[in-house]
């Protein structure tokens, strides 16, 4: 069966509104004759007379009176699908916007970016979601508006990734632990005893490659599967907790942080969001607002 034209349904409209070839050729600025063809193409389609002769003028068919509310409101529609989208009103914008995140991004960006959030937009919601692994199922499937983290091979290769900052990894004490002073050299490091944070349980990473060429390895007490905890036991131990600097400024608050004394690379965490997003004036203001608030913010051990 052949696609109608859907053409003809604007062309129908302004038949039924105007009840005259005439007029109807002026308002859609053709001439008496191809608007005659259009409407004989319309009755072809339709298998109705649409508009018959009443005297000197167009009378419509019950088939038309009982199409013209539903075609006025299909041609509304359309055009309200094609025209460009209105300009966006922070003010009278309502809803949740869910944002899957590393831990520490919360706790460190959160407080600012939910500030700014409700300031220009005080009818949005944020949802916060920690991020236990690099799937970007949630993305795809639009159960997560925004991520952010370092882009890998887990990756979806559709997913939008804008750069939001460098951060590196910083060793982190208790007050008054022995690293709090003198110079932190590898084998004072290596020796101290130890929290490894790993999603997956792992108990080596790429702080264990680097000392490995000079003949040093930590002494791994225990394995935490996030940054916050590996804190929080540092906090009221003589542990060593290796974590990312931005990410974590807020948890480090009354702790002795330290540059490690070997070199490990820093790390690229970015924004993450799927395609089909782009052009949504409200996800791109939040867009913005991430990047805003994450540019202003700077920690230092």
């Amino acid at each position: 069966m052949p696609i109608p034209d859907l053409n003809l349904l604007v062309t129908l409209d302004v038949l039924l509104a105007e009840g005259s070839v005439a007029r109807a050729a002026e308002r859609l600025r053709l001439s008496p004759s191809a608007m005659s063809r259009a409407l004989a193409r319309l009755r072809e389609t339709t298998g109705d007379p649409l508009l018959v002769r009443a005297g000197r003028g167009l009378v419509p068919t019950p088939r038309a009176l009982e199409l013209r509310e539903r075609v006025g409101q299909l041609v509304q529609d359309a055009e309200a699908v094609l025209r460009p989208a209105e300009s966006l009103n922070l003010k009278q914008l309502v809803r949740t916007f869910t944002l899957r995140t590393s831990e520490g991004f919360a706790e460190n960006f959160g407080p600012d970016l939910l500030a700014r959030v409700s300031e220009e937009a005080p009818g949005v919601r944020l949802r916060f979601m920690l991020k236990s692994n690099k799937d970007s199922a949630s993305l795809r499937d639009g159960t997560v508006d925004l991520e952010t983290g370092v882009v890998g091979k887990a990756t979806g290769p559709e997913v939008r990734a804008q750069a939001l900052f460098r951060d590196r990894f910083i060793g982190v004490v208790r007050m008054g632990h022995p690293l709090s002073q003198g110079e932190i050299t590898p084998s004072r490091y290596a020796a101290g005893r130890h929290i490894c944070v790993s999603r997956r349980g792992l108990d080596r990473g790429p702080i264990d490659k680097a000392l490995e060429p000079l003949g040093l390895e930590r002494d791994i007490v225990t394995i935490v599967g996030g940054f916050s905890t590996a804190l929080a036991l540092a906090r009221t131990s003589d542990l060593i907790a290796t974590v990312p600097e931005r990410h974590t400024g807020s948890l480090r608050v009354g702790m002795d942080s330290f540059l490690l004394p070997i070199p490990i690379p820093e790390v690229t965490v970015s924004l993450l969001w799927h395609p089909r997003l782009d052009a949504d004036p409200a996800h791109r203001w939040l867009r913005a607002c991430v990047r805003d608030v994450c540019s202003t913010q700077q920690f230092s051990p």
